[in-house]
């Protein structure tokens, strides 16, 4: 079929109802030049591979972006994963996307802890619980993927310890919990793999200098500056980091067997990028949905970006020689700026860094004392009112009795007083009764008086008051007899 139909376009030329050349060669070069950017722009692809059952994983910012498709791959491929996030263990989020990524990767091995970046009361705790601990706790890999970073035209804001938020967050915080980890890393056996992996950004290279006296870049803040000033003084400490491990002498006289790996993942579709485009606003997110098709086409997705991440959790080569090294697009590369490995700068770094916490650490210390005590106080005047109402209310329901019984008493007293009177008043009208009832026997019934009538006739004797006793006559049957 396609052999006759290019012979007759050769002899007849192309027929009426296909499209003109020239558009057919400019729709292809255009669709060739996409597909070409999209392939460039999402870099290379992971060549190393092994298992990572039994590994043991201290990762933070594992819960959204590039750490988050990292967290993916390596509990996949059975690794113990130990997040820290700072949110609660108990927070919704937190559990449901845990439970997701478990069912996702059928690796229960999944677990979090509550670490406060922004804290160093926080970061100190929970390092100190780590390496509490005998005898050490196995450790194979720390893979520090989280960032943060304020948007074009944001304000400078602090930590409730008074630190710069983006310096605290990219670079002491990681400075703070791998000098406390450092026990737990000199302590692990010379045959384990153990790595550190140091994400970075390429946005160091346009970071100031650190050999001023305002390190932390406090006088000429800049979104964009303190960025990359954090940046920067990452990857010179992740460098100091690893002279002091090589440095520390084993009791087994064998060579420290750690590595320090900085990572440059690229550019990416994670919500910091967003933020960053979007400088934080309404409008600005309104412009990234109208031109997602450009983000897309020229930055990578985050399971791409952690490519780089993975290469440098399982290639081998990365072992042998000195640590220290930067991985770029699956590849190792070198640092574009020099004072990178600068020791002066790397002590003064560390020095200023020192300080920094220590100073922080005290006055966080005393305020936290003072809160406390103040809540012992309000807690002490909160038990002293409890007892005291109480108190009050155990008199009230005593007083509350003894009136209850008084009143009883004088409702029983009333009601005896109540039942005298109705008798009394009774006498006065009695009901009638007969004859026995109103003259007791005092005599036997021989001499019993007869019933007396009360008449008015002339020949009886008058009593008092007009009535008379009138008795039989005397000599008569009916007659009693003498009388009394």
């Amino acid at each position: 079929m396609p052999i006759p139909f290019l012979i007759n376009v050769f002899h007849e030329g192309l027929p009426a109802w296909f499209p003109d050349p020239w558009l057919v060669a400019k729709c292809t070069t255009a669709a060739g030049a996409l597909v070409l950017t999209k392939w460039y722009s999402s870099g290379r692809s992971n060549t190393a591979e092994r298992k990572l059952y039994g590994r043991v994983v201290l990762m933070t910012g594992g819960t959204s972006g590039i750490g988050a498709a990292t967290a993916f791959e390596l509990a996949a491929r059975g690794a113990q994963l130990i997040l820290l996030t700072r949110h609660a263990q108990t927070d919704p989020f937190l559990v449901e996307y845990i439970d997701d990524l478990r069912a996702r990767t059928g690796n229960n091995l999944i677990y979090a802890e509550q670490v406060d970046l922004s804290s160093l009361h926080s970061i100190r705790q929970f390092a100190t619980r780590w390496i509490d601990n005998a005898p050490p706790r196995r450790l194979d890999l720390i893979v520090l993927c989280a960032a943060t970073l304020t948007p074009p035209g944001g304000a400078r804001t602090t930590t409730a310890e008074g630190i710069e938020t983006t310096w605290m967050v990219n670079y002491l915080a990681n400075f703070h919990l791998l000098g406390i980890l450092s026990p737990a890393i000199r302590a692990q056996p010379f045959d384990r793999d153990l790595r550190i992996l140091v994400p970075t950004c390429s946005s160091y290279i346009a970071s100031p200098t650190l050999d001023t006296e305002d390190l932390h870049g406090d006088q000429a803040w800049t979104p964009s500056r303190a960025y990359a000033r954090s940046k920067l003084a990452l990857m010179v400490f992740a460098k100091a980091y690893q002279k002091h491990l090589d440095a520390y002498k084993r009791p087994d006289q064998l060579p420290m067997n750690a590595r320090v790996v900085l990572v440059d993942p690229g550019l990416a579709r994670t919500p910091g990028m967003r933020r960053w485009l979007t400088r934080g606003s309404l409008f600005g997110l309104l412009v990234y949905m109208v031109l997602y098709a450009l983000a897309w086409l020229l930055l990578k997705d985050p399971t791409m970006a952690a490519q780089s991440l993975l290469y440098a959790t399982m290639d081998g080569n990365l072992l042998r020689g000195a640590g220290g090294k930067l991985v770029k697009e699956c590849m190792e590369v070198d640092c574009a700026r020099k004072d990178v490995d600068d020791e002066a700068v790397a002590k003064k770094l560390w020095e200023s860094s020192d300080k920094l916490i220590e100073r922080a650490e005290k006055e966080a210390a005393l305020k936290r004392a003072i809160a406390k005590k103040a809540q012992e106080k309000r807690d002490e005047d909160a038990s002293r009112a409890a007892q005291q109402a109480a108190q009050v209310e155990e008199i009230e329901a005593l007083l509350g009795a003894v009136k209850k019984g008084r009143a009883a008493k004088d409702a029983k007293e009333g009601q005896k007083k109540n039942g005298k009177k109705t008798k009394s008043a009774g006498d006065s009208n009695p009901p009638p009764r007969n004859a026995s009832q109103i003259h007791p026997v005092f005599f036997t019934d021989k001499l019993r008086r007869p019933p007396f009538a009360v008449a008015s006739a002339p020949h009886s004797n008058p009593i008092a008051q007009g009535y008379v006793y009138q008795d039989a006559p005397r000599g008569s049957e009916k007659s009693a007899g003498s009388r009394l």
